[in-house]
């Protein structure tokens, strides 16, 4: 028994660690159009390619890449997908060197099928780690490392590739500085980031490759068709399409959006794109909450120094990513103290958990568009910390009640739909470019509306054709 909670407590180890990876290989993606556009010179149109070529990949490979868990196994999937994403990595090198902006994309195409792999293969081995009862808790705290990443992210493009001001001289100013212009972004900037990214995943893949891991059984009859069957897999899909979607295109949309006077507050680029990382950073915090809320945990004085020690943090974060600014750390700190009570509301289950941070995420869209200033900023950016559970959340309900052999394939079924990351951002521009960039919020309050009707009413349906309590149980 003790070797057995050895090795999951390993298995946890290193799924984390890869959460950790394609979370920050994610955001990576997401924050990166703004320096492509300037570094090969594109339209937003061709810009936004990025994120595109990133997400369609869960339309194209999901199911397929769930086919080949079924085949291979967890372990394999996941050594197979971290190859794939380092060598994407490398594959960078050319793109960049001999400035192919096709090349480069089909470089992301590659690195996220990686993703999909990876995604498709630990979500379900995460669950399938200890009780069912609590597999929520533990997506939840593979999804706090993740955003750990989506956090960092944005601030290596500020270290890395943005480039430093150089002052400028006005002739007619004997000396003065007259104006600080940015540099501008090459090709060969982009460099440095994906060939770290490149080489530190082949290391893990080397680990993963030689560590023992749990061996998870796939036994069942489960097929596509006994999947389809389920009517909460399709609704927590098409739940899944709304989140990402909705996730994706606030991120994207910040920092174009709070730049501007009278909106945002008109704040600079640097500065924006770190409220960018502090909008993934809410997820984090929400995660760390979550994961100690849907924990199996007993001793309510440890839930509240856990839930301090997330306070602190939270404090940190906003101190360090804001420039140090003690009054804008102390409102986040704000918002993430909120975040806490209210998951308190939701009492550990899932499903209202996921409800009440619906409601509260389209109150903060609805009022960022009817406002201006800091008000507006800070609702849009605090969204990040009500988003933190949607996705774990969604997942669990989704894949409640399926046997082993039909978790990996309705995983595949539910990445599919993680195209939302895709689709809704161009949404969000249609409505941007036709109205106001600040308007374009409505299509992320219509995706928490439907989160909002899964959680409360599309997570509790029967699998159709079936009486309640006749579909498998995985805790059985």
């Amino acid at each position: 028994m003790a070797n057995q909670d050895n090795t999951l407590r390993v298995g946890m180890i290193f799924i984390s660690m890869i959460y950790f990876i394609f979370g920050f290989v994610t955001t990576f993606i997401i924050t990166l159009s703004d320096p492509v556009m300037e570094a090969f010179d594109l339209t937003y149109t061709q810009a936004f390619l990025v994120n595109s070529a990133f997400f369609i990949s869960y339309a194209v490979f999901s199911i397929p890449s769930g086919s080949v868990v079924k085949r291979i196994g967890y372990k394999n999937s996941i050594f197979l997908g971290l190859l794939l994403m380092s060598f994407a990595g490398f594959l960078f090198f050319p793109a960049i060197r001999t400035e192919s902006y096709p090349f480069f994309l089909g470089a992301i195409l590659l690195l996220s099928l990686g993703v999909v792999i990876l995604q498709t293969s630990c979500n379900p081995f995460v669950t399938k780690l200890g009780p069912p009862e609590t597999a929520s808790g533990r997506l939840n705290l593979t999804m706090a490392l993740n955003s750990i990443a989506t956090w960092l992210a944005p601030l290596m493009i500020v270290g890395l590739i943005l480039p430093t001001a150089v002052p400028q001289i006005g002739a007619a100013v004997n000396g003065v500085v007259s104006e600080v212009i940015p540099e501008a972004i090459r090709p060969a900037d982009l460099l440095p980031p994906f060939l770290i990214i490149g080489g530190v995943i082949l290391l893990v893949a080397i680990g993963i490759r030689f560590i023992k891991l749990p061996v998870l059984s796939q036994e069942g009859t489960g097929n596509y068709a006994t999947v389809f069957k389920y009517k909460h897999v399709l609704l927590g899909a098409i739940g899944i399409f709304c989140y990402v979607g909705a996730e994706v295109g606030i991120g994207t949309a910040i920092s174009s959006y709070i730049v501007q006077p009278g909106l945002g507050g008109g704040i600079s680029r640097e500065l924006a794109m770190k409220f960018v990382g502090l909008y993934w950073a809410g997820a984090m915090i929400g995660r760390l909450f979550a994961a100690i809320a849907l924990s199996d945990i007993k001793k309510q004085n440890l839930k509240i120094i856990f839930a301090g020690a997330i306070m602190v943090w939270a404090f940190i974060v906003g101190f360090v990513t804001l420039e140090y600014s003690l009054a804008m750390s102390l409102t986040f700190l704000g918002f993430a103290v909120l975040n806490y009570f209210l998951m308190m509301i939701g009492k550990g289950k899932a499903n209202l958990v996921l409800s009440v941070f619906a409601v509260i995420a389209i109150i903060l869209a609805t009022t960022s568009m009817l406002t201006t200033g800091r008000v507006a900023l800070w609702s849009i950016v605090s969204i990040g910390l009500f988003n933190s559970v949607m996705f774990p959340n969604i997942y669990a309900l989704a894949v409640k009640g399926l046997d082993r052999s039909e978790v990996s394939l309705a995983t595949g079924i539910i990445n599919t739909f993680i195209v939302g990351g895709a689709v809704v951002p161009i949404l969000m521009g249609m409505v941007g470019d036709a109205f106001n960039i600040q308007y374009s919020f409505i299509v992320p309050v219509i995706c928490y509306l439907y989160i909002l009707y899964f959680a409360l009413v599309g997570s509790k349906l029967k699998p159709a054709g079936e009486t309640a309590g006749s579909g498998p149980d995985p805790a059985a």
